[in-house]
């Protein structure tokens, strides 16, 4: 029996059509953090460190902006699986109403409290690097960066909507347009080209603001002027008004997500302020393996949100037959990509920290945290598929309990032990918390295999 298929050529020709622009959408957004972020470096170590310290941050906003639309985007995939558009419009308009609500709560947060967060991860350890310098970098960047927020939520409204629909390009292409006008921005802003000022930090984020003013711009006129493509935007604001059970059911759903969000960024930024422990040079050597890591992320994450909606839109149109099977073959695809996104990863580890303007001690501690994210890269892979797998059936709970539970519950206590009560080095560290996650693998192959969230959660009564 031939394992490749017709059927199988056309099952993952169909799977990589919504991968792959994720895949690129994804890879822009963390190529506009990598211009800021290595542009920044070639300033110098301290603006560097404070810019990465306030993307640790800001990461909790966006991934919480992120969690609340999801919960409600697992409707809209089985909604479109359904063809009912009337229910692709009611949950627009619930993630326009997340969307706000995180959003406020979130400059809220950091306008009041922003410098007593950043200085959780500034200790002096005697080599590079000046903790009042960087917190100085860290202010001017979070003052500015936060503008950002609303035009970035707006745009995740609608490219989340999208991506739930199975459009997944057009998203990718603003995110193309935007990277582009970050890359001139940072080049004129930063080093004041053209007859700017040099701006430094500032100049950062301003050219950011600016590329997701045009990202917004772009995904809402195409949208709006490609209505007979996108029938759910017709009347989509001409009412806010959306049922009462289907908002009740999505804020069921929707809140173990947005809460599993925040705990889940707070817990990988409570991770990084346990391994500051080690002193600025690990900031430094930190953010720059991440800078390239997330870049190589988005492979998995890709994955894993395209096995949502497409496992979603399966439960949606009732083919709960052909589902289980769809899950694994997901799964296993996304693993085996991984993997040779893992090697090149370990190809280009040295090479990477080159372009920073740093000294060879972070260089060389970066390179290494590098390789070890590279050897972790398939099992990111397997546990990811799970979650989203699990989370397509609308078992939001059961996915906080395997994500953020399991990470406040075993990962940070053991980080906190290692980093205060013992001497061990940042490498074996970081290591051992990143081996830790086997165990939330098997967890992943017991849900997944048990079936638990084969389900259909589209049912809603008018009001």
């Amino acid at each position: 029996m031939t394992f490749w298929t017709e059927e199988r050529k056309r099952f993952y020709k169909h799977a990589m059509v919504i991968a792959i622009p994720i895949m690129i959408q994804n890879g822009v957004t963390s190529f506009v953090n990598m211009l800021d972020n290595v542009m920044v470096g070639s300033v110098g170590t301290d603006p560097m460190s404070g810019v990465a310290v306030v993307n640790q941050l800001m990461l909790i906003v966006n991934l919480c902006l992120l969690g609340g639309l999801s919960g409600v985007g697992i409707f809209t995939a089985q909604f479109y699986g359904k063809g009912d558009h009337k229910g692709i419009r009611y949950t627009f308009r619930l993630q326009l109403y997340a969307a706000l609500l995180v959003t406020a709560v979130g400059m809220l947060v950091f306008k009041g409290f922003g410098t007593q967060l950043i200085s959780l991860y500034l200790h002096e350890d005697g080599g590079v690097g000046s903790v009042q310098a960087t917190m100085g970098f860290a202010r001017d960047y979070l003052d500015v960066i936060l503008l950002g927020v609303i035009p970035f939520a707006l745009t995740q409204v609608y490219a989340t909507t999208l991506k739930s629909c199975g459009e997944t390009v057009i998203p990718m292409r603003a995110s193309v347009v935007a990277v582009l006008v970050n890359l001139a921005g940072n080049y004129i802003l930063i080093f004041g080209k053209f007859g700017a000022p040099a701006l430094g930090v500032v100049g950062a984020a301003i050219a950011t603001n600016i590329s997701r003013v045009v990202e917004l711009a772009f995904i809402v006129i195409y949208t709006h002027t490609h209505a007979e493509r996108f029938p759910f935007i017709r009347g989509a604001y001409r009412s806010l008004a959306v049922p009462g059970s289907l908002a009740v059911n999505c804020i069921k759903k929707g809140l173990p997500l947005l809460f599993n969000e925040a705990l889940w960024s707070g817990g990988q930024a409570a991770l990084v302020q346990n391994y500051s422990l080690r002193g600025l040079s690990v900031v430094a050597a930190f953010n720059i393996s991440q800078t390239i890591t997330n870049i190589f992320n988005v492979t998995f994450i890709a994955m894993g949100v395209a096995i949502g909606i497409i496992v979603g839109q399966e439960l949606g149109s009732g083919r709960m037959s052909t589902v289980r099977r769809t899950a694994s073959r997901l799964t296993l695809f996304s693993v085996v990509v991984c993997m040779f996104t893992g090697l090149v990863m370990l190809l280009i580890s040295g090479l990477f920290p080159r372009i920073y303007n740093t000294s060879p001690e972070i260089r060389g501690l970066a390179a290494n945290l590098i390789r070890i994210s590279a050897l972790f890269m398939p099992m990111y892979a397997y546990e990811n598929a799970c979650y989203f797998t699990v989370r397509s059936g609308g078992k939001t709970l059961i996915t906080f309990l395997f994500d953020s539970f399991f990470a406040w519950a075993v990962q940070i206590p053991l980080a906190y032990l290692l980093a205060t009560r013992t001497q061990l080095p940042i490498l074996p560290l970081f290591a051992c918390i990143q081996a830790v996650e086997l165990i939330k693998c098997g967890i992943g192959f017991i849900l997944v295999h048990k079936g638990i969230w084969i389900n259909d959660i589209t049912q809603y009564r008018e009001a």
